[in-house]
């Protein structure tokens, strides 16, 4: 045999040695050694989207959800399929229906009963029995704290793997009547007051080394800007997160048309000296001892 006939014979079993085996993190499916595969999940601090899904059981149907697009990096970046996902501010659903749609589950507290029937007809029997569960609760209530627990055990499970917290933006849209609802608070310090009782929670039922999102923005309130995201950010590193991004999403054109009173605001921002709020934080934080400076 000639060296030539010999070196094609090897090829196919050199091929075979450069195969690589799957590597993955403890939180997610993400194959390591097949990282450049993975275009579609974003890692810069900039998100901006030209529009807001409303396919796979999504809609906008709810002023003040969040787009469904976020909860797909999420729980991509952050989460193994079967994995629990915790949100303390379910709303319309988003977070439940992009956890079925990835093969995740979903435990969802809301605090309007109204809220948990219409969203329960969004999901069928099965799902809401094996894979979203919604409860109706005050998420800042140890009574809340103590019914998750539950479901997550019934679920097989002792402690969620993401936590996901979408609050109201203070008090700038008002979601119900009820004094437990953060949109009804008397001051701005009440908000950030109740905001850490939700988030303690979260923290105590999420499992070790894993990940929470803090989706907010922030507001204008008697001539002046207030950093709502970097005061609930403070609060959470109080509590125990560390901070791992903070990222910027663009908000234009992700909302319902405002026609004229574009301008309106245009006209206010330039009497008033403030800019028209384009964008939201997504905060990433992880439940990890960190070392103390020495």
């Amino acid at each position: 045999m000639s060296p030539k006939q010999n070196i094609k014979k090897q090829q196919p079993q050199s091929a075979l040695q450069v195969v690589k085996p799957v590597k993955t993190k403890p939180y997610n499916d993400i194959d390591l050694n097949n990282w450049k595969l993975y275009e579609n999940i974003k890692t810069g601090t900039w998100w901006e989207f030209s529009h807001r899904e409303k396919s796979n059981g999504h809609s906008y149907d709810y002023h003040g959800n969040y787009i469904p697009q976020i909860a797909t990096q999420l729980l991509e970046r952050y989460t193994k399929k079967n994995d629990i996902v915790l949100d303390l501010f379910f709303g319309s659903g988003t977070t439940g229906i992009e956890a079925k749609n990835m093969q995740r589950r979903c435990i969802g507290v809301e605090l309007k009963q109204e809220m948990v029937d219409y969203v329960s007809e969004k999901f069928d029997k099965k799902d809401l029995v094996v894979n979203v569960n919604i409860l109706q609760g005050d998420s800042a209530s140890a009574d809340i704290k103590e019914k998750v627990q539950t479901r997550l055990e019934i679920m097989g499970r002792q402690n969620a793997q993401m936590l996901i917290l979408h609050p109201p933006y203070d008090d700038i849209i008002k979601f119900s009547d009820k004094k437990e609802d953060l949109s009804n608070c008397a001051t701005t310090e009440e908000f950030y007051d109740l905001f850490k009782k939700v988030a303690q929670n979260g923290y105590d039922l999420l499992e070790q080394n894993r990940f929470a999102a803090l989706i907010i923005g922030d507001k204008y309130a008697n001539s002046r800007y207030i950093s709502l995201g970097f005061e609930c950010q403070r609060r959470m590193e109080e509590i125990g997160f560390v901070t791992k991004a903070v990222i910027v999403k663009n908000i234009t054109g992700n909302e319902k048309a405002k026609g004229k009173t574009a301008n309106l605001w245009r006209y206010r921002a330039l009497s008033g000296g403030f800019n028209i709020f384009e964008h939201e934080y997504i905060m990433i934080f992880q439940k990890t001892k960190v070392k103390a400076k020495k």
